[in-house]
């Protein structure tokens, strides 16, 4: 096998795989956000470093979701959801929303009902409420087209960001 120049000798080579998917994924650090819903026996959020900007006009987001979370029944019928943008100060936050079976709106949690019924989580960098307008089937997933309704960009502090499997901030 030869090198292609720039990009370095081949280390490994793996046939297409979840374990591969997850491996090359570990080495791309992303944002951290939650999004949250209103079910029907409450509210519901989990962690995503799916999170894009779709669109400027229509102001469109998406994001990624297992049809095996334990929030997909309220996401897959809901109408609008909040999407939070989180800050390094909030990597407990991260993992509460992260972890399955977790009281995620009990204490420590601080939250109030928003626009819309949506539960809107304090502290963050920045939220917004969104309209769901799609749920595209994606393998296990589903991916969420959601139009922005309003939102708040004036959080303090600076982004938290996942890589390497842990919740890290910037370094300068």
């Amino acid at each position: 096998m030869t090198a292609t120049p720039g990009l370095g000798a081949p280390q490994s080579i793996a046939i297409a795989s979840p374990d591969l998917l997850r491996s090359v994924f570990r080495q791309h650090a992303a944002g951290v956000a939650v999004i949250t819903a209103q079910g029907g026996s409450g509210p519901v959020g989990f962690t995503a470093t799916s999170l894009t900007s779709v669109s400027a006009e229509p102001p469109l987001v998406s994001f990624g979701i297992s049809t095996g979370a334990s929030s997909w029944p309220a996401i897959s019928g809901t109408t609008y959801v909040g999407v939070h943008i989180l800050g390094e100060h909030q990597r407990e936050l991260a993992a509460t929303f992260a972890r399955s079976g977790a009281d995620r709106f009990g204490a420590p949690t601080v939250w109030r009902e928003g626009p819309e019924g949506v539960p809107l989580l304090d502290g963050v960098l920045a939220w917004l409420v969104c309209r769901v307008v799609a749920r595209v089937p994606a393998g296990d997933h589903r991916i969420v087209l959601a139009e922005v309704v309003l939102g708040d960009p004036a959080g303090p502090g600076r982004p938290l960001l996942y890589h390497q499997g842990r919740f890290n901030g910037l370094r300068d």
